[in-house]
């Protein structure tokens, strides 16, 4: 019998020897194994705009830094070693499903990832899930069965509905491996982002996200509410509310903690969503 996973929270944790910053659940590692870290740009080695610890290779930061910040990341999180599988994001609907652990099933799990894709499905041990931020909208979604997706979802990806087919994919990929396909036992954490009053769009985007989420995720004419929107989202595709936990943490607000796109006017490193499971 699987276990219920206990309400998702989302709480201030520092990890490893360099006491690295960041957002997670505890007890979500202690009742099926699964581990959630939401960093900050806080601990790593870069400088300048990328300032310190930078996690994406594709916004012009020192390759070697980059590397260096993640093989920090991983340490901190007790997954030193452990295969990492990131996407080239491209603010759409693809997935990579990842159910063959091993070497051969990875690579071409990371292939298929650095072609293109906006979240990963994790169905085995011992491989974690990397995505990358700058305010658009980390998801981590959990199922009691210990697999787990991390999404990307920016405006684009919302309206894409990216992270319900994700969550649509856990529970179809449990079934298919003999447990209980339930998308409502799932958690989902929703990470640190651009805040409404902060996410100023235009008018035909706001009314698209009015259109197809509900006027209650579009506070006026000009700003979303990409929370509000992926929360209504997810609950039609089958999750509780009651299972949908917020960082509470806007990115361009909050800039000397996060990299924002928005604040930097464009040159910022990115901060990371990261989940993996550990074998026994």
């Amino acid at each position: 019998m699987q276990p219920v996973l206990p309400l998702p929270r989302l709480d201030a944790l520092r990890s490893g020897a360099h006491r690295l910053s960041g957002l997670g659940d505890a007890a979500l590692a202690d009742a099926c194994g699964v581990h959630i870290f939401f960093t900050t740009r806080e601990g790593g080695v870069s400088e300048g705009a990328y300032g310190t610890l930078n996690l994406g290779s594709h916004v012009g930061d020192d390759p070697a830094c980059v590397q260096e910040n993640r093989r920090i990341l991983m340490e901190a999180l007790g997954a030193a070693g452990m295969p990492l599988v990131m996407p080239n994001q491209v603010h759409g609907d693809a997935l990579v499903v990842i159910c063959d652990g091993d070497p051969a099933g990875i690579e071409a799990a990371q292939a298929a990832a650095a072609a293109g894709a906006d979240g990963i499905l994790v169905g085995v041990p011992d491989v974690a899930a990397l995505l990358c931020f700058a305010d658009c909208v980390p998801v981590v979604i959990v199922s009691p069965t210990g697999r787990f997706a991390v999404v990307h979802a920016g405006w684009r990806g919302v309206m894409a509905e990216v992270a319900p087919r994700a969550l649509r994919e856990l529970a179809a990929l449990d079934g298919l491996e003999g447990d209980a396909a339930d998308p409502a036992g799932c958690n989902v954490y929703i990470g640190p982002h651009i805040c409404p009053s902060c996410f100023q769009t235009g008018e035909d985007v706001a009314t698209g996200f009015a259109g197809r989420f509900g006027a209650g995720c579009v506070p006026d004419a000009r700003h979303v509410d990409l929370q509000a929107a992926l929360a209504a989202s997810l609950v039609r595709a089958g999750a509780s509310p009651d299972r949908i936990a917020s960082a509470g943490a806007c990115t361009r607000c909050q800039s000397e903690r996060f990299f924002s796109y928005r604040a930097s006017g464009g040159v910022c490193g990115r901060q990371g969503a990261i989940a993996f499971r550990k074998a026994g």
